[in-house]
C-alpha cells in the first residue's frame, strides 16, 4: 500500500470514527472494520427504512448498489462493505486535492 492510499484508508477511519461513532482501534484490519461497521448497520436498520435510506443518501451510495447488496447473502455486511468503499473514495479524493498545487489566488475570481 503506498502512501497515499495509507493516507486514504487513516483518513476513512478517522470519518468512521467522527462521523459514525465507530469505535475503530488504529490497528484494526479492513475485514474487523467491515465487521463492526455491519453491526452498526444492524442498528441503522432496526431504527426503520426512512433513516437508513436517508443516511445511504448522505453517503451517496446508489439504490442500485443497495439494491444489489440487499438481494445477497449478509445484507448488513454486504452494506457494510459499500459504506467502507465509499468512505475510502472519498478519502482517496481528498488525499488527491490536498496534493495538488493550488491555482495562483486571481484578483478577479473573488467574491
Amino acid at each position: 500500500m503506498d502512501d497515499l492510499e495509507t493516507a486514504a484508508l487513516h483518513d476513512a477511519v478517522g470519518a468512521l470514527r467522527q462521523e459514525w461513532g465507530i469505535a475503530v482501534p488504529s490497528t484494526l484490519t479492513e475485514e474487523a472494520i467491515i465487521g463492526l461497521l455491519a453491526a452498526k448497520v444492524v442498528s441503522w436498520l432496526e431504527r426503520g427504512p426512512d433513516a437508513f435510506y436517508q443516511l445511504m443518501y448522505r453517503l451517496d451510495i446508489s439504490e442500485t448498489k443497495l439494491g444489489a447488496a440487499s438481494a445477497g447473502n449478509d445484507i448488513p455486511r454486504q452494506i457494510a462493505r459499500l459504506i467502507f468503499d465509499r468512505q475510502i473514495q472519498k478519502a482517496r479524493s481528498r488525499q488527491f486535492y490536498r496534493s495538488q498545487p493550488k491555482p495562483p489566488d486571481e484578483p478577479d475570481m473573488r467574491w
